[in-house]
Parts: structure tokens; C-alpha cells; sequence
């Protein structure tokens, strides 16, 4: 095999940054070595130019109708227009059909919809742009839809998260493609900050969600974050914001949608995540620092919540960003 044909389904309103992600991470793998190396090509119906979703153009070099297997990889855009896309017939039939003369396939953002619609995500774990994944999950109920990670993969399939998320995914597959020090040489060429683990939640805490509007809610968060290694239990918090800690529950679910247990336990998690990353500490002093006791607590914490182990996320976040 000399080449890895690869081909990016957009269409009218697609996004421009989450294309511009897929081509140049793979141009860049070849520009550094890859082999085979990767032919990327666009296609659209008919092969008509588009306007993407920022109002710039873009001119294809296939039509998607005229497209042939096999392919190595078949990779579907998102984008504002991906309702349009996912009730075309015509996109849908051509990608259902190039899905199984392909090696793998993916979706970037809300081209998870496109998947869905042409019935290839049916009995998987998928994700989406988390803003989307209420939807889809709501218009798919054969997905099991993941709103948290940054990408999945189930079997010869995967899905990402919103826009940028489309090169983290194509790190990955230029890592498993070519191996570790290629897709490192690849982030390090496209001065992105990490290679970030597939099941790296899509929204970190500190950037998450604005302040709670509640008053006594928000005073109870910002003592959390900045007590984590204290005592938090839900009694802890209630005594401290004089309310019962049925009240204080209550206050949680509606404007947080989570029990304060919860919360801190993810609060705790997160600020460990940002220690692992930004620190040398050792992971017993990480954990104590954190509120989690001990090195086992917080491993178990860190995989129920990302997946990973903290050591190999440690590891993967130093590899990737040196």
C-alpha cells in the first residue's frame, strides 16, 4: 500500500476550522514521514463548491457520488448545515455506502448526525458537541450518545467533539497509524499546547459553566474549590451555609443539576487533572492536596471520570505537550 486514501465528506454551511483540522494534521503527518502517506480529499454532492459555515468557500476535488472504495479512512465534517446533511438522502445513501468500503470512519462535531442518519452508530457509544448531544441522543435513541469525552471510538468507528476536537482525533489516528512519535512531531509542528486523550471530558470546570445565578449556591461552589482538601461531605457544606442539607441538595440539582457530593467529587477530580499536567508532584501528594486521602482513591476517581489512570494521563499530557 503507498498511499491511505482518505476522504472528508462536507457540504453546504460545513465548518471550515474542522476540515482545515483534518487536512492539515494529515499534511503535516506527511510532510514529517507518514507512510503510506495520506491522500485527503474533499467531496461534496456533485462536487459543487460551498459555502462553509464562516461564509468562505470551498472547491472540492470530488464528487461525493463518484467516489470509490476502498478507502482507508471516510471522515464526515460538521457544521451549522449537518440538519440539512442528515435529511439528504443523497449524502446519507453515499455515506452508508463508502462506510463499508472504508477501513474506519468518522465524524468531526455534529457530522456525528450524518453517522447516525445513515444508521452506523446504531448500538454504539458516539459523541458530539456537547451543546448537540441532547438531540441527538433524543433523535437517536439507537446511539448511546457520550456528551463528555472529546472523541470515541467503538469498534471501526469514531465520533468527536466540537470543531477543534477534530484534531485531536486525527492525532490519534496518526498515532495509530504511524506510532507515538509522529503524532507528537505532528502536535509539536502545529504548535497545538497537548495531544489530548480521547476520554478527556469536553468541558473543563474552569471554563465549564457561568457562576450559578443562586447566591448561596455560588458562595458553597467557591468555598469547594477553594477548600478541596477539606472536610466537603454534604453535611460539611450545609452546616457551613447554615441550611439543612436537604436544602442545599435541592439548590444543587436546580441550578447545578448535580448533588453537592457530586460536584465536589468532580471539582476534586479536575483540580487533580490540572496537577498532574502543570506539576511534578507525586500522585500521593496530588491526592492529599486534592481532598482524596490517598494515590487509590484518586485513581479510582480519575478513571471513573475520564477513563485513564492518572499516571497514564500524566504521561500523555507530558509526552504530547514536549
Amino acid at each position: 500500500m503507498d498511499r491511505r486514501r482518505v476522504v472528508v465528506v462536507a457540504y453546504e454551511a460545513a465548518e471550515l476550522l474542522e476540515i482545515a483540522c483534518i487536512t492539515t494534521a494529515l499534511e503535516s503527518a506527511n510532510w514529517h514521514g507518514a507512510l503510506p502517506y495520506y491522500e485527503y480529499r474533499l467531496a461534496t454532492p456533485g462536487g459543487h463548491t460551498f459555502t462553509t459555515a464562516t461564509a468562505l468557500m470551498l472547491q472540492p476535488q470530488l464528487a461525493l457520488e463518484r467516489v470509490a472504495g476502498p478507502l482507508d479512512t471516510l471522515v464526515v465534517a460538521g457544521g451549522i448545515g449537518h440538519e440539512n446533511a442528515a435529511a439528504n438522502p443523497l449524502i446519507v445513501g453515499h455515506v452508508r455506502r463508502l462506510a463499508r468500503e472504508s477501513r474506519r470512519v468518522a465524524s468531526v462535531c455534529t457530522g456525528s448526525f450524518v453517522l447516525a442518519a445513515a444508521g452506523l452508530l446504531d448500538g454504539r457509544r458516539a459523541t458530539t458537541h456537547w451543546d448537540q448531544a441532547q438531540l441527538m441522543a433524543s433523535r437517536y435513541p439507537e446511539v448511546v450518545v457520550d456528551p463528555d469525552p472529546i472523541f470515541i471510538r467503538d469498534g471501526n468507528v469514531a465520533t468527536s467533539a466540537g470543531i477543534t476536537a477534530a484534531l485531536d482525533l486525527m492525532l490519534a489516528f496518526v498515532e495509530e497509524d504511524n506510532g507515538p512519535e509522529l503524532a507528537r512531531t505532528v502536535a509539536r509542528n502545529l504548535v497545538t499546547y497537548l495531544q489530548r486523550p480521547g476520554n478527556q471530558a469536553q468541558m473543563s470546570m474552569f471554563i465549564q459553566a457561568p457562576s450559578p445565578a443562586n447566591s448561596l449556591v455560588k458562595r458553597t461552589v467557591d468555598y469547594i474549590n477553594g477548600h478541596l482538601a477539606e472536610n466537603l461531605t454534604t453535611p460539611a457544606l450545609a452546616d457551613a451555609a447554615g441550611v439543612s442539607e436537604r436544602h442545599l441538595t435541592r439548590l444543587f440539582l436546580k441550578h447545578l443539576e448535580q448533588t453537592p457530593g457530586r460536584y465536589v467529587r468532580q471539582a476534586r477530580t479536575e483540580a487533580a487533572a490540572h496537577l498532574l499536567t502543570s506539576t511534578s508532584l507525586p500522585m500521593a501528594s496530588i491526592a492529599v492536596r486534592c481532598g482524596f486521602g490517598t494515590a487509590e482513591t484518586l485513581r479510582q476517581a480519575f478513571i471513573d471520570r475520564y477513563g485513564i489512570s492518572p499516571s497514564r494521563y500524566r504521561l500523555t499530557q507530558s509526552s504530547a505537550a514536549g
